[in-house]
């Protein structure tokens, strides 16, 4: 082969591969659907059943929020949204629970002392507030510490409901 006929054979190549590419035809541009607005019809809360166990229920808002708004709004449901569900909280008509989060750790000043709050109250608690970190993208290994008007605290503790 002479250099003019490889350099032909080449640039033949070349352009075969253009023209021919990798069998995907073209296409126009494609509508992908409106973009995602970010705001969420409502919020998870967790409320105590028959059995005293803690069950998630979902309740609109028209609004994803934070922690500390899910937190009030659990503070302030009366009656909980369920047949045969209660809340180991009383219901709070003064201010909300504040909420500081410093690394991994979320706390969670309720404005109540520890002996108003039922036995599973804590757990509706932390697993409400992990669950609003959950849905907001938050970090996952995330524990939730509750502290008291009284003084006392609970160690840092994640949800006792799998999911």
């Amino acid at each position: 082969m002479t250099r003019r006929t490889g350099a032909v054979a080449v640039l033949s190549a070349a352009v075969l591969s253009t023209v021919v590419g990798c069998g995907v035809g073209s296409s126009g541009v494609l509508d992908g659907g409106r973009a995602p607005t970010g705001v969420a019809p409502g919020v998870t809360l967790y409320f105590v059943d028959g059995d005293g166990g803690l069950t998630p229920q979902f309740v609109r808002s028209g609004r994803l929020g934070g922690v500390a708004g899910a937190l009030e709004m659990l503070l302030r449901i009366d009656p909980p949204p369920g047949a045969g569900w209660r809340s180991d909280l009383p219901a709070v008509r003064s201010l909300g629970p504040a909420v500081t989060v410093a690394g991994a750790v979320t706390t969670v000043a309720l404005p109540l002392s520890r002996d108003e709050v039922g036995a599973r109250g804590v757990d509706q608690v932390v697993c409400t507030a992990l669950g609003v970190n959950r849905q907001a993208g938050g970090p996952g290994a995330m524990e939730v510490v509750v502290s008291f008007t009284d003084g006392s605290t609970t160690g840092p503790r994640g949800c006792p409901v799998p999911g």
